[in-house]
């Protein structure tokens, strides 16, 4: 059914769309909104500390067990010629960069990402302050920045390897 369809089948018949929303509204009064008010009462303190915990602990150690696979099982054995090296600190949290491969006297920037992130808000798109940083790289550096993406320690963006593979040799 096309949009012009649908639209013109709402102006015809106002009572179903008028019928899914009252639904909607008694749904959301009568039974969400009270399922949440028992939620919320039943949570304890120890539910937040271990929420935090979960979050700094267990997933900021798995995203580094993850990026660390990425580069060392993946990108390493793909291209043995380079020497992929963690950036120090201040490139990463300033410049979203994880690891720098040295080509000559330039460089490629990897920046890695787990796959859920590209699927959130119907795909990944850098910010605008990566994407600065990313050409703040490339001027100092010489090379491109790739943004890896990983399942389970993979590379998921296939694609991302031919695109490395060129910019090598282009910098060569």
């Amino acid at each position: 059914m096309k949009a012009s369809e649908i639209q013109y089948f709402i102006k015809q018949h106002p009572d179903i769309v008028n019928d899914l929303g009252e639904r909607l509204y008694e749904k959301i009064t009568e039974v969400v909104i009270p399922e949440w008010h028992d939620a919320f009462k039943q949570l304890t303190l120890q539910d937040c500390i271990d929420y935090i915990f979960n979050l700094t602990i267990n997933r900021t150690y798995d995203g580094f067990i993850r990026e660390k696979s990425v580069v060392n099982d993946g990108l390493a054995n793909i291209f043995p010629e380079l020497v992929f090296e963690e950036s120090d600190p201040e490139l990463d949290h300033a410049g979203d960069i994880d690891y720098v491969a040295k080509i000559g006297d330039k460089a490629i920037g990897i920046q890695i990402k787990p796959v859920t992130a590209k699927s959130n808000f119907g795909g990944y798109s850098a910010t605008e302050r990566m994407k600065a940083s990313f050409a703040n790289f490339t001027a100092e550096f010489g090379g491109k920045v790739f943004i890896v993406f990983s399942l389970k320690g993979e590379i998921a963006n296939k694609e991302v390897v031919e695109e490395i593979r060129d910019e090598i040799e282009s910098l060569k």
